[in-house]
């Protein structure tokens, strides 16, 4: 396990994409590169025989922690790498002291929502709002 640099923005972008991760709408490698470039982010990755095989974007923005792009490469699923990173930035939260971690899964994603409560998550009664600030895609 080992937190990303520049160098590997292809391979972590590529495994996101496998995993269905990304949306058109949101620019990967922008994504990538704002973490690891930034003070308050990482992403971590867990390396099996020399290849790829998970990663997580875990974030602090001062209030709470943030998880997001976990990922697991599909041939190497059930094999616990999921929670291994989960809690991996769970430990890299606590290392910033930040009292909550917090994540979005899409509402229909019930496998998603599955794994993270037997790992003791709860759906939050919340909303999302959002809005673009990019002019591309407002």
């Amino acid at each position: 396990m080992r937190r990303a640099k520049g160098d590997d923005r292809a391979a972590v972008v590529a495994l996101w994409e496998a995993c269905a991760l990304t949306r058109p709408w949101n620019d990967a490698c922008a994504d990538f590169e704002r973490a690891v470039n930034g003070t308050g982010s990482d992403i971590i990755l867990l390396e099996q025989a020399g290849r790829l095989a998970a990663t997580v974007m875990v974030g602090d923005d001062g209030h709470r922690g943030w998880v997001y792009y976990l990922g697991v490469a599909p041939d190497h699923r059930g094999k616990g790498l999921g929670r291994t990173l989960m809690a991996a930035a769970e430990e890299w939260l606590r290392e910033r002291n930040a009292p909550k971690i917090q994540l979005m899964v899409r509402e229909d994603n019930d496998r998603a929502i599955g794994f993270y409560k037997a790992l003791g998550y709860e759906v939050q009664p919340v909303v999302t709002i959002g809005k673009r600030l990019d002019p591309e895609n407002s």
